[in-house]
């Protein structure tokens, strides 16, 4: 194989599609602050610590030089679930700023007043990039990135017509 040639299959070649058992799940770092965004996610969402495991609890060390001294009390892995979904969290490389940038998180709500307590919540600390309102997809929807940057989305699902 060439330098030149990629990886990638093909445009033209047949990939079998994602089972319906393959899930996508958003993994989050947090650089340092994930048991603090958890906490947060905990009183703002109600969100439940499946798993989480520190870098000190982990059966292999990690390559020398990856994370800064101290580290070892820092999260290298959580599982949290957040209403019906798992969000996946670290601490990474616990370093720098974190960006969540080119997505969103879009929360569902079952009402207007549901979407109002959330959208509150996750803006303490954070910023409104539309404020919560009626649109003409949704009898409440509003985006707001939270007090860790990642941006959210909470949405009311429109009654049956």
């Amino acid at each position: 194989m060439t330098a030149s040639k990629s990886a990638a299959p093909a445009a033209s070649a047949k990939v079998a599609p994602v089972v319906a058992t393959s899930q996508i799940q958003p993994y989050l770092f947090f650089n340092g602050r994930c048991e603090e965004a958890i906490e947060f996610y905990r009183r703002a969402l109600g969100a439940q610590v499946n798993m989480l495991m520190r870098f000190k609890e982990s059966p292999e060390a990690p390559p020398p030089g990856t994370l800064p001294p101290d580290s070892g009390d820092k999260v290298m892995h959580a599982d949290v679930r957040i209403g019906g979904s798992n969000v996946l969290m670290s601490d990474g490389q616990c370093g720098g700023q974190t960006k969540f940038d080119g997505f969103s998180l879009s929360l569902t709500v079952k009402d207007p007043a549901e979407a109002e307590q959330r959208f509150a919540a996750l803006a303490q600390g954070g910023q409104v990039g539309m404020p919560l309102g009626k649109t003409f997809f949704s009898p409440s929807f509003g985006m707001v990135a939270d007090r860790f940057g990642v941006n959210w989305m909470v949405y009311v699902t429109p009654a049956a017509a």
